[in-house]
This record gives structure tokens, C-alpha cells and sequence, in this order.
């Protein structure tokens, strides 16, 4: 197990050194001069050239990604060219939105997906049960922004229970309205969200409802249910913990989106101004924050499955 995690912990490094040049090549190709967008345009060639040099962006390529990833060993993100502030101090104040409106969305996924998928795949051609399948499958094309806008129209403008935008000026300090605020974001992800877990859940009930030892359990006495209870669910759950790892990466999407909607002071919020201001240093920051949550989540997942499952740990 130890030397399966290693092997793991490389392959995670390995990604992230690739994603760090794709992030860097990619930015660069990128229209726009930040040196002329801080000048203004009032500014003269010479002028340009001079904030340009004393940012380091008249330095060769190579010189520039080997400065970033310096600075990266030794956790530092660098420094908005427009703010001069530290790109890991705005990243881990963003992050008290995002990282909370991620935890909320996924638990109301999971709320959603995998209870109500189970009961779909048991009351498979019953009314309930078909009601449940095409309720999943209506909900998970619904567009993120679009169901945002109708949990607003309903709960915030026509009921007035939630604050239709915003996120209180004192934080968690207050954190009964922070948490109000989050309530409408989490619910536009986590609905949407959990709509897909339970399409799986149920494909994935439905298939181990048909295995022998599900059937071989109901032919000893146990009732249908009872006998998935005992012996499929543990095999479903094999199968949904791949899908969660998937579904993360899918929230953190998402909350890009819903940041914008609900203009919630997060990552998400801050990479698409940083992207428009061309702040190359910032969004180098935060896309790859981003991507390592992301492979963290992959590693962790790899790990859960070979914890779980003791077949794959007797195979290696």
C-alpha cells in the first residue's frame, strides 16, 4: 500500500509540473499587454517598455516559468503585477468562499443522489420509481446559470426567505448570514449535481440488484431490499466513490459560474476579473491552485478504492 501511494504521489507531481507549463504557454499566447493596460493609454512607448522591463516581462520565456516555479518550491505563487499583493494570501481569503460553497454543494449532491437513486433502482417500473428517473434525467440538463436564476425567482424574490446575491461584508464572522448566502449557490450546484450521482446510483443499484450473491442472498430468506442493503450496496459504493472524485472537479466548474451569479467574493470570482485585467501572475496562481485540488481529489480517490477494496489490494 505504502509503495502504491508513492508511486501515486509522483504520478500527482508529474501532473502538476505538466499543468504548470501548459498553464504558463497558455497564458502567454493570450492578446493584451498588462505593461500598456497599468500604463494607461495616455502613455508612451518608452513609458511601456519601461514598466515592462521592471515587471520582468521583457525576460525570455524559459527565465520567466523558471522564476515562477522557484518561487512555487518554496509556496510562493508570486505577486498581482497590478496590486503587488501575494497571490497565495488572495487565493486563501477566496478560498473562505469557495472551499465552503464546494463542501455545501457537494453534500447537497449527496443528499440528493444517493438515497433518492437507491430508491429509484428498488422501485424500478412503479410510478414513484419512474417519476424519480425522469425527474433525474430533466434536472441534470438543467443549466447551472439557468437554475440559478429560477431558485432566485422562487426563494429569494417570490418568497424572500434567501438574499438573491452577495456575501456579508464580515465573513464567517457573522456566520449565520454567511451562511445564508451560500445556501441559493449550493443549492444551484448540488441539485444539478446530484441529479447525475443518482442517474449512476440507480444504473449502478439496478446492475447489482442482478448479481448472483444479491440473488443468492434473497434465496436464503432476506427480502429483495434487504439483501441489496447487505451485500450490493457495498459494491455500488466501489463504483460511486470514482464518481464523487469526478464530481468535485465538476463543482469547482461550477462555482466559477454560480461566483459570477451570485457575485460571491471567491476564487472562481476572481480568476475571470483576473483573466480580463490580464494579471498573468494571479491567474498563473489560481488555475494551478485549482488544478492541484483537482489531482489532489484524483489521489485521494486512487487511495479510497485500494482502502475499500480489498480485491484490488489481494491483486497487487
Amino acid at each position: 500500500m505504502i509503495r502504491y501511494a508513492l508511486t501515486r504521489l509522483g504520478l500527482l507531481a508529474l501532473g502538476l509540473a505538466v499543468a504548470s507549463v501548459l498553464i504558463f504557454v497558455s497564458l502567454r499566447v493570450l492578446p493584451g499587454d498588462v505593461a500598456q493596460l497599468i500604463a494607461g493609454t495616455q502613455a508612451s512607448p518608452a513609458q511601456v517598455a519601461a514598466l515592462r522591463t521592471s515587471l520582468g516581462l521583457d525576460a525570455p520565456l524559459p527565465a520567466q516559468y523558471l522564476s515562477w516555479v522557484g518561487g512555487l518550491l518554496h509556496g510562493d505563487l508570486g505577486r498581482s503585477l497590478l496590486t503587488g499583493a501575494s497571490v497565495s494570501s488572495e487565493i486563501a481569503d477566496k478560498a473562505q468562499v469557495t472551499v465552503p460553497l464546494a463542501a455545501l454543494s457537494l453534500t447537497v449532491g449527496l443528499v440528493v443522489g444517493l438515497p433518492f437513486g437507491v430508491w429509484a433502482a428498488i422501485r424500478r417500473g412503479r410510478p414513484d420509481g419512474t417519476a424519480l428517473g425522469v425527474g433525474a434525467q430533466a434536472v441534470a440538463a438543467v443549466p447551472v446559470v439557468w437554475a440559478g436564476m429560477m431558485l432566485v425567482v422562487v426563494f429569494a424574490v417570490w418568497l424572500g426567505w434567501l438574499p438573491p446575491q452577495g456575501f456579508p461584508r464580515a465573513g464567517w464572522a457573522d456566520p449565520g448570514a454567511a451562511l445564508r448566502a451560500l445556501v441559493l449557490p449550493a443549492l444551484t450546484i448540488g441539485v444539478v449535481e446530484g441529479a447525475v450521482l443518482m442517474r449512476f446510483v440507480r444504473s449502478a443499484t439496478l446492475q447489482a440488484i442482478g448479481q448472483d450473491y444479491v440473488r443468492t442472498a434473497a434465496a436464503k430468506g432476506l427480502t429483495r431490499t434487504r439483501a441489496l442493503l447487505s451485500h450490493g450496496l457495498p459494491n455500488v459504493g466501489l463504483s460511486v466513490i470514482t464518481v464523487l472524485g469526478l464530481q468535485i472537479a465538476g463543482i469547482i466548474v461550477g462555482a466559477v459560474v454560480v461566483e459570477q451569479l451570485f457575485s460571491l467574493p471567491g476564487i472562481g470570482r476572481m480568476l475571470v476579473a483576473d483573466v480580463a485585467t490580464r494579471d498573468l501572475p494571479k491567474v498563473q496562481g489560481e488555475l494551478l491552485a485549482l488544478t492541484g485540488f483537482v489531482l489532489v481529489v484524483g489521489f485521494v480517490v486512487d487511495l479510497a478504492h485500494r482502502l475499500v477494496d480489498p480485491r484490488q489490494r489481494e491483486a497487487s
